[in-house]
């Protein structure tokens, strides 16, 4: 595995002590049973997420992307290796984490704000208090207005936001997304980008988000991770040394189209190994 560093700076002469890990996969291996015999997704995928960090996963296609989301997510069992979030190793769906959905979740009977608040409602949170709490979450993803309107009457970025909302009601310390973008034009993705990482901001969540956009994760990310394919496993890491908050500007300068390149030239790589 490959460390591909992004800063020749000298670190300072004392450094404090890292925080321990919010979240840690160790080892991860998956193999599913075909027609064809086993075929191996994952083999032996470690790494660790930092308190506050921004990690994506990037990959070609059978790389094991999303299988590696599902098993952070707990939606998938038989896996070697373990998950551990904040010290406990977990084995299934954990209170700390938060999932988004390349396909988006909305109930279409339900309004943006009963949308949101559905979780609350599952967890047996009186009307008023959940109520109050969507709103809360509407607005903060830019939906004021809409609290009212369906589904059906929302553009597809509208309805990734309410999903996104609905996640943040439960205040997850970890919120895992799997390509919560990849079905929406280049300029609503972007704008998306810069509100995620606003909300970011706001509430001081751990992210892990798979992409296939290399530019989408050095915008986003403190760090990606590249997998390699057949099977899926880590071929390098390459830290994102850009300041925040990252603006629409960002996207212009000759740092941010460095790592761009960088990052697409180090994928490149993945395929051929």
């Amino acid at each position: 595995m490959a460390v591909v560093s992004t800063s020749n700076r000298a670190p300072p002469a004392t450094q404090p002590a890292a925080a321990p890990a919010v979240l840690v996969a160790e080892n991860i291996a998956m193999r599913f049973l075909t027609t064809e015999g086993p075929l191996a997704a994952l083999d032996d995928v470690s790494f660790t997420v930092a308190p506050g960090e921004f990690l994506a996963v990037i990959g070609p296609s059978g790389c094991g992307k999303s299988t590696l989301f599902n098993i952070i997510g707990g939606l998938l069992t038989g896996y070697g290796g373990c998950i551990t979030v904040a010290g406990q190793t977990i084995a299934g769906p954990h209170a700390s984490i938060g999932m988004v959905f390349q396909e988006e979740s909305t109930f279409p009977w339900r309004n943006v704000v009963d949308n949101v608040a559905f979780p609350l409602e599952i967890a047996g949170m009186a009307k008023r208090e959940r109520i109050e709490r969507a709103r809360h979450f509407v607005s903060m993803v830019g939906l004021d207005g809409f609290e009212k309107r369906y589904p059906a009457e929302l553009s597809g970025g509208m309805r990734q936001r309410v999903s996104m909302a609905r996640t943040l009601a439960s205040e997850p310390k970890i919120l895992l997304m799997d390509e919560p973008f990849a079905a929406l034009d280049e300029m609503t993705r972007d704008r998306l980008n810069e509100e995620l990482l606003r909300l970011r901001a706001e509430q001081q969540w751990t992210a892990v988000f798979v992409t296939h956009s290399v530019a989408e994760a050095v915008f986003l990310s403190t760090r990606v991770i590249v997998l390699a394919p057949n099977p899926g496993r880590v071929h390098a890491v390459l830290p994102v040394d850009l300041p925040f908050p990252r603006t629409a500007q960002l996207r212009e300068s000759p740092e941010y189209e460095s790592l761009v390149a960088r990052a697409s030239h180090i994928l490149r790589e993945a395929l051929i190994q």
